[in-house]
């Protein structure tokens, strides 16, 4: 069986942005750069590559609460590729990265980590055995059968 894991460390482009499904399950999305650096014959190059990450559920939520345009993350997740048609009519596919874990870099900063009740040290891990039979998203712990907006 493929593994389609993809771990992340770049910087949010832009504030988390905070929804909530119509069943009330909150999701954050927000993108981070990621850069590198490189010699060419002796010359330092720079690469950037953007990415957009979405957060479901209790994650989603505490990283619209604890993270802000700038911040250093690591990022983990999969990679998921979806479909979605524009306003003009064109069919366009978005391939972006839903994320199982999220924290602040400590490369560089320090921390202060608030551990919430009710989770169990399992970062939410009850919502997931609520959906595992989820009818047309199979057992993704995050979306469940719930449409995104």
């Amino acid at each position: 069986m493929a593994d389609n894991t993809i771990t992340l460390v770049g910087n949010l482009t832009r504030d988390p942005e905070l929804r909530f499904t119509t069943g009330g399950r909150g999701v954050a999305s927000f993108g981070i750069a990621v850069g590198r650096r490189f010699q060419v014959n002796g010359e330092w190059q720079e690469q950037t590559s953007y990415f957009n990450i979405t957060a479901w559920g209790q994650l989603g939520e505490n990283a619209a609460a604890t993270l802000a345009k700038g911040s250093r993350v690591i990022v983990t997740g999969r990679l998921e590729q979806r479909e979605y048609t524009t306003r003009d009519g064109d069919k366009r596919t978005a391939i972006e990265v839903v994320a199982d874990e999220l924290g602040p870099s400590l490369r560089w900063a320090t921390a202060q980590v608030e551990r919430q009740s009710g989770q169990g040290g399992q970062g939410g891990g009850a919502n997931r055995s609520a959906n595992a039979g989820a009818a047309n998203r199979g057992d993704d712990p995050y979306m469940g059968d719930e449409e995104p907006f």
